[in-house]
């Protein structure tokens, strides 16, 4: 309708023009014309530069309606509930997305949508595993994950841990379960990888006829995700003629920050080594000497599990990794929020500061939360404080350790031995 309105105004004007100029007639002839084809361009220029601007308008509402399509697709899908619609909606996100040009890709803003939802690089999906196939035999090891949509994290962290535990027990079918839908979902819509949830996981179980089932949680500690997972579990365990399931990482939590386990020493000392050998030198003695603190930035959780990560704190004291530290992004306990652990570091007198995740995975937490640019990222705050000479980051998860994927292994061979006992 607008354009009609432009058209309708141009031509008035160049009417008008014609006339004004037919009624000057006190000019010659050749003066009443040039003065009748001035106006005309003019008149016509004008109304090029109407449409033209019409034109860019529309392009522009069009863009913003596009990527605003598409936001809401990524809105809707980015949920904690699996429907019966997940399927088509992830689909329908991909789709929307794909349609978009470069230039509305970059619009595509929501409540949780960005571009780089579907636009970032984390790597080959194709190089993962689902492990989701069915026709597996009497005995499951079900993994159990919170999961990452950081394809290169997901295959090196935690398919490295899936790997070692098939291996280790190649008489037992390893399969995966990921507890965070939103997960699962970005997963599915970007690459087409399409991994079970703890229901469908048990389900599908069922379904294979398993009747040994260990279940093996790659968690850090026995916090909430944990205890979500038992419950899970506890729902089905009258559907198998056996299930036993096996410790997280830290093992048992303890009482309180004095309170150590073989489990959390020999996952402190794995961290260290590798942290230690990534920085290139031989040992934490002699990161210490040259001035270097490593932390080791964890979750946090508001869960009666966070004197896990005070514990792990002692627990490097113990060990001696004195230029060792413990802290968390959600900063539960108090002491391991960044503020916190800055001036530990910076009262200890370390000049030098590696960063690495004390996580699983390196999923976002860690590219974002410790090595990001934004001025809120761990390893900015490090820098803003002024007082140290360098601050670099190791971006690197738990499960691609060796010794780590051991210590799976270690637990699910005790929960192997409580299930035939």
């Amino acid at each position: 309708m607008r354009k009609i309105t432009h058209k309708k105004a141009a031509a008035v004007a160049m009417a008008a023009a014609l006339s004004a100029a037919l009624l000057a007639g006190c000019g010659s002839t050749a003066a009443t014309t040039d003065s009748v084809a001035e106006s005309t361009s003019t008149a016509a220029s004008e109304s090029t530069a109407a449409e033209s601007t019409e034109e860019t308008a529309d392009e522009s509402t069009a863009d913003e309606a596009a990527a605003k399509n598409c936001a809401d697709l990524i809105d809707a899908i980015y949920v904690q509930e699996r429907t019966a619609d997940t399927d088509a909606r992830c689909e329908a996100a991909k789709a929307a997305w794909d349609a978009l040009t470069d230039t509305q890709k970059e619009m595509v803003e929501g409540e949780n949508a960005d571009p780089e939802y579907f636009g970032r690089d984390t790597g080959d999906a194709s190089k993962d595993d689902p492990r989701n196939e069915d026709e597996i035999g009497e005995n499951e090891l079900l993994v159990v994950s919170f999961g990452t949509s950081f394809n290169d994290s997901r295959v090196a962290d935690i398919k490295g841990i899936e790997d070692a535990l098939q291996a280790a027990y190649p008489d037992w079918s390893v399969r995966r379960a990921f507890t965070a839908q939103i997960i699962i979902n970005h997963v599915q819509a970007r690459d087409g990888e399409k991994i079970d949830n703890m229901q469908q996981a048990l389900d599908r179980a069922v379904a294979n006829g398993v009747k040994n089932l260990i279940v093996q949680p790659t968690h850090l500690m026995h916090g909430a995700e944990y205890d979500e997972m038992c419950e899970a579990v506890d729902e089905y365990k009258d559907k198998f003629e056996s299930v036993s399931i096996a410790e997280p990482l830290l093992g048992e939590v303890g009482s309180d920050a004095s309170v150590i386990n073989a489990d959390k020493e020999a996952v402190a000392a794995a961290i260290t080594a590798e942290a230690v050998k990534t920085a290139g030198y031989d040992d934490a003695a002699a990161a210490a000497a040259d001035g270097t603190a490593f932390v080791f930035m964890g979750h946090g959780t508001s869960h009666t599990a966070k004197v896990s990560y005070s514990q792990m704190q002692t627990t490097m004291q113990t060990l001696g990794y004195d230029n060792v530290f413990i802290g968390t992004v959600e900063g539960e306990p108090e002491d391991t929020a960044c503020e916190a652990v800055i001036e530990k570091v910076k009262e200890a007198g370390y000049t030098k500061v590696v960063l690495r995740p004390l996580m699983v995975v390196a999923g976002d937490h860690a590219n974002n939360d410790m090595a990001g640019s934004d001025d809120d990222s761990w390893l900015s705050q490090f820098k803003a404080a002024g007082c140290f000479d360098s601050v670099d980051t190791q971006i690197a998860g738990l499960g691609e350790i060796a010794d780590i994927q051991q210590l799976y292994v270690d637990h699910t061979k005790a929960a192997m031995e409580a299930l035939n006992g």
